[in-house]
């Protein structure tokens, strides 16, 4: 087992990253064996649990408070959340904010209050994919279909059915014409042994394409990305498939035995994956190797990508974090902040002005953190204190900054 440098275990398999990496595909007597979401009615005013200024830092900006401590939450909520550690766990659109749960509800970005809200809403586990300001969900109901919504208003917009022959479709991607889907194929006797990638029209509902992918490949631990003309995944068999958005057909694939639990970032034309100490960019045409960065020790290990605003972020197991740029590998900073504030590596990424605010797998040492994006300092780390084990959350609408950790919600100016 490897340490990191504050003499903490490297990266241990916590029982949400377990739950995370099913990916959504958790069948429902395996999410109903877990503590069942519950939703309450109650706001509690701040509720940030108290923060501390990290390094020495007093920078403002990023929605600093005072002496470069976090900032109070305008609003915290305990919601209805259901959530497993996947980034499209939590979204922002529409003036609301979503976290997947039973009832499935939106709350008014700016003051906390519940929007509109559905019973049979979010499949707990499954992604909730925004497209063309359509929020897209499986159903809840179990009934084979896939639905689309107005996020500010909670109206069904779209729907569509795979057909009878497939069981639980759940969305994994989605452009400006399709929603891609994953589906188990039903057997006669009521059994499935293979599964099925389908594109469903954005406009008709229609089926484009679908393709049976091979036997022994599983739709859970499915990770998707939509790129023009190409459909990125990841799958449990440690795969990273290629296939044609217009035809289903598959392009290439490769081997990832040194899985990342299946996250990946693209850029423009190619797709780049964590390999354990390697960084590896793929072109999405062919396949082909275009460029590599290894970390400092080949113990370390990079971690989660996010691809903001034309510059690839990601952090490595011994908690040093780099900008590079996504279409050549070419650092642009590189930063020890985290390590030397002695805070828990990041693992998802979203960003408001010149601040990303990066939200941690380990609730110790962790929570979300405010990072200088143009020099990866840190400014300051939010913990509401709780000590829940759930992974947190981030989201933001450019105006707030979204935290959520197990059922509390917390609405964070940016």
């Amino acid at each position: 087992m490897t340490m990191r440098r504050d003499g903490m275990p490297g990266d241990r398999l916590s029982r949400r990253r377990a739950l995370r990496l099913a990916g959504g595909g958790l069948t429902l007597a395996v999410l109903t064996a877990g503590v069942a979401g519950c939703r309450e009615d109650d706001s509690d005013a701040g509720g940030s649990g108290g923060s501390e200024p990290v390094g020495g830092d007093k920078p403002a900006g990023g929605g600093a408070g005072k002496e470069g401590q976090a900032p109070e939450p305008l609003w915290t909520k305990t919601t209805s959340a259901q959530t497993y550690g996947a980034n499209d766990e939590l979204v922002a659109a529409g003036g609301v904010v979503i976290a997947s749960g039973a009832p499935l509800v939106a709350l008014d970005a700016a003051s906390g209050k519940e929007r509109w809200s559905l019973e049979d809403g979010a499949t707990p586990g499954a992604p909730m994919l925004l497209g063309s300001g359509t929020l897209y969900l499986a159903s809840a109901a179990y009934d084979g279909s896939v639905a689309g919504y107005d996020p500010a208003s909670g109206k069904q917009t779209w729907r569509s059915h795979l057909g009878k022959d497939y069981r639980q479709p759940r969305p994994i991607a989605v452009d400006g014409d399709q929603v891609y889907v994953i589906a188990e194929i039903q057997e006669a006797d009521g059994s499935s042994k293979t599964n099925v990638i389908a594109a469903l029209n954005s406009s008709t509902g229609r089926v484009a394409w679908k393709e049976q992918r091979d036997f022994g490949t599983e739709q859970n631990g499915i990770h998707a990305r939509a790129e023009g003309r190409h459909l990125v995944y990841t799958d449990f068999k440690k795969n990273l498939t290629v296939r044609d958005t217009a035809t289903g057909k598959q392009v290439w694939t490769h081997r990832t035995p040194k899985t990342n639990y299946g996250f990946f970032a693209v850029y423009k034309d190619l797709v780049i994956v964590p390999q354990g100490p390697d960084l590896l960019a793929f072109g999405l045409a062919d396949g082909s190797a275009k460029w590599s960065v290894k970390t400092a020790e080949s113990y370390v290990a990079f971690k989660e990508p996010a691809v903001l605003d034309d510059v690839l972020y990601i952090a490595d197991s011994d908690r040093t974090m780099r900008a590079l740029d996504p279409g050549t590998g070419k650092e642009i900073w590189r930063s020890t902040a985290l390590a030397d504030a002695n805070l828990t590596v990041p693992r998802q990424y979203v960003k408001a002005g010149d601040v990303l605010y990066a939200a941690t797998d380990l609730d110790e040492r962790g929570g979300v953190t405010a990072i200088d994006a143009r020099t990866g300092a840190v400014r300051w780390t939010f913990n509401d204190r709780t000590g829940d084990y759930h992974a947190w959350l981030v989201a933001t609408d450019g105006k707030h900054v979204f935290a959520l950790h197990g059922k509390k919600l917390h609405a964070l100016p940016v």
